[in-house]
């Protein structure tokens, strides 16, 4: 019996013995990511991801065939989701969407974040008679993610961009502003992480168009759209760059096309934007 037992402690041993201080490491830790991972958890974050701002309600399939799940294990967390208070039941239909509840997390997140808490008094100072929004806002995927906004009007568009909401990074001005400033090749991947829709006659979606786009944007220090995401409504936007010359944000005004011509908006605010863009990238570093 010992002779028979020996070979497979020697193979054991010999898979360790190359690499002591990594090969066994590696194993370990691999060990111990898998012992310290909760798949489930994962897989309900996976859910509540499926919900977007272009598709807020979903039914049980579509949020399974979104989050990579099957209709079971969907249906399951689902029911839980909505017993804890994260996703909601539409009356009288078979949808699901997102709860308020959801929005905490997010808020909890960024409510003493350096950043927002230094961009506030900044984008008070570009709200006026010509911008009626200011904002701050972050890459988070394929998305911008608003950390800060200082609103004087909009509503008469129906704007209800608010600190957590999410557009678009391809077809936004603060996007674009962020994009500039980032490698060709990571453009690229963010600009294909989901699909480009048209979301008003002038949204640009075609790759290449963006990428020129882009180079113009970097050459320029700005960005412009020109009713892009919402009808009716112009923004300018800068980075907000560390000290190294990445981007980490991107500031931007907005004002009702009604209101003004694209070049006097543009006139009136590059400036302005410019500056406050620089000023913030001074304070953060």
């Amino acid at each position: 019996m010992k002779s028979s037992l020996q070979p497979r402690r020697t193979t054991t041993q010999t898979r360790l013995q190359p690499d002591a201080d990594t090969g066994q490491q590696a194993v370990q830790s691999g060990a111990s990511t898998a012992k310290n991972t909760v798949q489930s958890l994962a897989k309900g974050f996976r859910l509540l991801e499926a919900f977007t701002a272009q598709e807020p309600e979903l039914t049980m399939a579509e949020a399974a065939r979104r989050a990579g799940l099957d209709n079971a294990t969907a249906f399951r967390f689902l029911n839980t989701l909505v017993d804890i208070g994260y996703v909601q039941r539409v009356p009288d239909t078979r949808l699901f969407r997102l709860s308020t509840k959801v929005l905490d997390l997010g808020f909890n997140a960024i409510a003493h974040s350096d950043l927002r808490t230094r961009a506030r008094p900044i984008l008070r100072e570009l709200v006026g008679e010509v911008s009626e929004a200011a904002s701050i806002g972050v890459l988070e995927g394929g998305d911008i993610l608003y950390a800060e906004r200082i609103q004087a009007g909009l509503t008469r568009l129906g704007v209800d961009i608010r600190i957590g909401s999410r557009v678009p990074a391809y077809c936004t001005a603060v996007g674009h502003a962020i994009l500039a400033w980032l490698p060709r090749e990571t453009q690229i991947r963010i600009l294909e992480s989901q699909p480009r829709r048209k979301l008003t006659d002038t949204t640009m979606t075609d790759l290449d168009a963006i990428l020129a786009r882009l180079a113009q944007v970097h050459d320029k220090g700005y960005a412009v759209s020109n009713q892009e995401t919402v009808s009716g409504l112009y923004v300018i936007a800068a980075p907000v760059l560390d000290i190294d010359g990445i981007p980490v944000a991107g500031l931007s005004v907005a004002s009702p096309a009604f209101r003004t011509s694209l070049a006097q908006f543009e006139a009136a605010t590059v400036e302005p934007v410019r500056m406050a863009a620089r000023s913030l990238s001074k304070v953060l570093a």
